[in-house]
């Protein structure tokens, strides 16, 4: 993509660590590959951040996962994104395996969650049995 296509989509990118940590206060959906944060931006149009640990894998492996949350987000953002939110990707261990139109579908099942207001229920989640405290 070059330059000046770039510059006249719609979309734009999350860079500043408080955005990111903004987003987390959001809404929470959850799918096999990623986990899609939404929140509200006051008006900053359609933002995206994308967030791949090093628990997932080296960087060959984070970046082929983040080119393809990349590519996710801008082909369905324009049309199914909530206007002026920030939403959020983090990558999940099973995203670098997983089909792409399967998470295609995932993402569009998730964006259509967060814009009807829905989100996981944040109770379910603990720690993993290596990260318990004694």
């Amino acid at each position: 993509m070059t330059q000046a296509a770039s510059s006249n989509s719609p979309l734009k990118t999350l860079t500043k660590r408080a955005d990111f940590l903004s987003a987390n206060s959001g809404l929470r959906n959850a799918r096999a590959g990623f986990v899609l944060l939404t929140r509200p931006n006051e008006g900053q149009g359609i933002r995206f951040g994308i967030t791949v640990t090093k628990k997932i894998g080296n960087a060959v492996v984070r970046n082929r996962m983040k080119r393809r949350f990349r590519e996710l987000l801008r082909a369905a953002l324009p049309a199914q994104g909530l206007p002026d939110h920030d939403h959020v990707l983090i990558g999940r261990a099973g995203g670098i395996e997983r089909d792409f139109h399967l998470m295609a579908e995932e993402l569009s099942k998730a964006l259509a969650r967060a814009a009807q207001g829905q989100s996981d229920p944040s109770g379910g989640r603990r720690p993993r049995k290596g990260n318990r405290r004694k």
